[in-house]
This record gives structure tokens, C-alpha cells and sequence, in this order.
């Protein structure tokens, strides 16, 4: 656990440059998990959940639920929870993924979620995922890779052949994003790429036995390792800071939890292409957390009035280069203190009294709070917020760290409000008072 700025700023760029996937970010959760004492709950088990007692569960090796049961009855204080998520946009290696071209070997890729193509563009770029194989007995198997080391590159177009490359550039992803491998050999069915994989995991996996590479899910991430920047180490620069700085939070906020207040941790993948999956917030994971966890429906209801959901995700940080992008009353500035979101259209799920409860923790601690709304004139993004809310029906509040650069293979975020953030997750988490119930009504 983090009790200093400095000791969180280190464990946030290690946990981010150990975690290039959603696979390895929930991996590494549920490694700490276990070793703070959590118990892992396996979804084809039958439960028998004690109070005073904390656990996971992992689903689909890339979202994970971390819980602590507290002591005092559940239908009175109900449950702080906090969700984030672990995906964030990349692209990623396409099933028949060797394409030969001009005598080089590249990979196809996808885009995956909203990507600005061209930060992808001259990076020391790295592989990672999840790969399933045929084992020795026949049955499927499923291990992690990382190549770790700078394995690919998009080259850029030189300048010199696109002469307004600097006034009009538009950016085809089927043609120009494949990342550069190597040379071609003479025979180019030499090289395969299930070939490539099946070495990785010997790599890895020392006297692994593999007869068959059936299907993987890979993707590319730049190498270049998160660090504090500026002249006074005031900015963390990293890649995935959406959302990995968020789970990493409530990760160190629920360790820290005493547990006498029940409180939940939910980071789900998929987030940014929709969250509609069997591990995404549009899925059924909480809600079947939930049941389960309390099986009678009266009871379920009356503690998730009593409980809160907060939606922890990026903010955008009024940008000194194109302030005209933002509304004037609400730039949130970095290190300035978290943002909370707000959408008159509920593409956050903000209310008066969720927020008020959440600037009344910050003005307990000293935090300041910011504010976030989108130009009138201008879409507005959206995060879990709204889907929880609307699929398990618990009162919500939207709030992040504000963020440049989202979605780019470099994030920029500044390095005093993730911390000062967790602190108000902590005391959240602590809280004696039912979040979800509020006098007058």
C-alpha cells in the first residue's frame, strides 16, 4: 500500500508498465490481492461469503471484482463501490496476421476503441496478449505473452513524398498503420506467425508443451516506460493512463479498506468499443456479483439503496494550445485536484447529491474539486457511469483525473491528483454513513 505521494507515483508507473493489456493489468491485481489476503472466488463454485472476510474474482482473465465484506449489516450502510476499467485503445494483431509486403514482413492490425492513429506513428512498439493452444493432452490452454523488447515499428511517410503531409494529413488504417517486423526471407512462407508465438511461450514458459497455436488476442504497445516529467516532476507521462491510473487507485484505496464498511472494486474491460460483453459494464459481472452475494431480492434492493457507485475515468484537462476546445467556466487544470463530470444529458451519471457527498469528502481532507462539462457545441464522451447506474440501479457520481492526450500512445496527467484522488476513495470506502441514502427525501 501507498501512504505517500512518492510511494503511489512509483507503484502507478510500475503497475502501468507491467500491465501492456487488460489481461496483465487484472493479473496483476489479483496478484496483489492475494498476497493483502483476499480470497479468490471462482464463478463455477458455489459461495459462501463471511463478513469480515475480503475477496476477488476474475472473468475472462481481463476484469476483476475485489470486495471487502464488512461488519456492519449490508441492507443498513450498503456498499462504496468503484468502477474503472482496464482496456484502453491500441491496436490489435489480426487473426492471419503475417502480410508480405515490398520484401518486409508486417502484421495486420485492428484499431481498437478511439484511437488518435497518429501517436502510433515511429514508436518502439512491443507485443502482448493472451494466447490459446492445443497442450500435451488435447485439452485448450491459456497463457500470457509480452515480448517486452521493441519487436515492430509504423514507419512514417517522409516528408519529402508528401509535401503537405504538415497541412492536410488523413490516415487510412488498413493501409498505413501495419507495423513493420523484419525483412522477408527468400521463402517467405518461412516465417509464421503462429511460429513466432509458439517461441514466445517457450520463452516464458520454460518445458511448456505446445502441439497446436489455436487463437490469440494480441496486441501492440509502445515501450517507453511511464516517468514524472517537467522541470519540477510535476506530470506523469505514460501510455494507458486512461484507465490504468484509475484502477490502480481503487486498488490501493480497498487494500487500505479496515472493514467495517463493506466496499467493492470493479474494473471491466471493454469500456471503450461499448462495454456490451459477458466482462464489460454493459454485462451482467456486478449484477451477478451482487445476487450472489445477496440472493434475496427485497434485500438486494434495500442495500443498493444505501449504496453509491463511483465512476472513476479520465477528465480532459483544459489544454493551454487549444483552449478554445473547452468551456471557459470548466478547464479543469492538472494537479488542480479531481474533476467531477457532469452531462445534462446523462452521458455521465452525475446527480446533485452524488456530487455534493464527494465535494463534502474532498472539503474534509483539504482536496480541491473541480468541475468538468463538455462545450455546448460539442459531443460529449461517456464512461461506465451511466451504464451502471442504469443495470443495477445504484446511485452514481462521475469523476476522474484530469488527462492530455487522451487516448494517444502518450498520456499526460498530472502527478499530485491520482494520489489526491485515492485519498478521497479511502475515505469513501470508510465512510459510516449510508452514501446512497440523503436526508429530505
Amino acid at each position: 500500500m501507498s501512504d505517500t505521494l512518492e510511494e503511489f507515483n512509483e507503484g502507478l508507473i510500475r503497475f502501468i508498465g507491467e500491465s501492456p493489456t487488460p489481461f496483465h493489468a487484472s493479473k496483476s491485481m489479483a496478484e496483489q490481492l492475494a498476497a493483502a489476503g483476499f480470497t479468490e472466488l471462482k464463478e463455477s463454485e458455489s459461495w459462501t461469503l463471511v463478513p469480515g472476510e475480503r475477496y476477488y474474482l476474475l472473468r475472462n482473465g481481463s476484469s476483476l471484482i475485489a470486495f471487502v465484506y464488512g461488519r456492519e449489516s449490508l441492507i443498513d450502510s450498503g456498499i462504496r463501490m468503484l468502477g474503472a476499467h482496464t482496456d484502453s485503445p491500441c491496436l490489435k494483431v489480426k487473426p492471419n496476421a503475417r502480410v508480405i509486403s515490398a520484401g518486409y514482413y508486417q502484421l495486420g492490425v485492428e484499431v481498437y476503441g478511439g484511437v488518435l492513429l497518429s501517436t502510433w506513428f515511429d514508436r518502439d512498439l512491443s507485443i502482448a496478449g493472451r494466447v490459446t493452444f492445443r497442450s500435451a493432452n488435447g485439452s485448450p490452454v491459456s497463457r500470457l505473452i509480452d515480448f517486452v523488447a521493441p519487436v515492430a515499428m509504423v514507419p512514417s511517410l517522409a516528408i519529402h513524398l508528401d509535401r503537405d503531409v504538415n497541412r492536410n494529413r488523413s490516415i487510412n488504417p488498413q493501409e498505413e498503420l501495419r507495423p513493420l517486423l523484419m525483412l522477408a526471407d527468400d521463402d517467405p512462407d518461412k516465417f509464421t506467425f503462429p511460429a513466432l508465438l509458439l517461441a514466445q511461450l517457450q520463452k516464458q514458459y520454460p518445458g511448456i508443451e505446445v502441439r497446436e497455436i489455436l487463437d490469440f488476442e494480441l496486441s501492440l504497445y509502445d515501450t517507453q516506460r511511464p516517468a514524472l516529467i517537467g522541470l519540477r516532476r510535476e506530470f506523469i507521462a505514460s501510455a494507458r493512463l486512461d484507465n490504468l491510473l484509475s484502477c490502480y487507485l481503487g486498488l490501493e484505496s480497498i487494500l487500505a479498506a479496515k472493514g467495517d464498511q463493506s466496499c467493492l472494486l470493479v474494473c471491466t474491460d471493454h469500456e471503450e468499443v461499448g462495454s456490451a460483453s459477458a466482462c464489460g459494464a454493459r454485462g451482467p459481472m456486478l449484477d451477478q456479483f451482487l445476487q450472489r452475494l445477496i440472493p434475496e431480492t427485497s434485500d438486494r434492493l434495500r442495500a443498493l439503496d444505501a449504496s453509491m457507485m463511483i465512476s472513476a475515468d479520465n477528465a480532459h484537462g483544459i489544454h493551454p494550445n487549444y483552449r478554445q476546445k473547452h468551456d471557459a467556466e470548466h478547464g479543469p487544470l492538472l494537479n488542480g485536484g479531481p474533476v467531477i463530470k457532469v452531462n445534462a444529458n446523462q452521458r455521465y451519471a452525475t446527480t446533485s447529491e452524488t456530487s455534493g457527498l464527494f465535494r463534502l469528502l474532498c472539503d474534509d481532507l483539504g482536496v480541491p474539486v473541480q468541475s468538468f462539462v463538455s462545450r455546448t457545441d460539442m459531443e460529449c464522451g461517456s464512461t461506465i457511469g451511466p451504464i451502471t447506474a442504469a443495470e443495477v440501479g445504484v446511485k452514481t457520481l462521475d469523476i476522474g483525473v484530469p488527462t492530455f492526450a487522451m487516448h494517444s500512445t502518450r498520456e499526460l496527467a498530472g502527478s499530485q491528483d491520482a494520489y489526491a484522488l485515492m485519498r478521497v476513495i479511502r475515505a469513501y470506502f470508510a465512510r459510516p454513513r449510508a452514501p446512497g441514502r440523503f436526508d429530505g427525501q
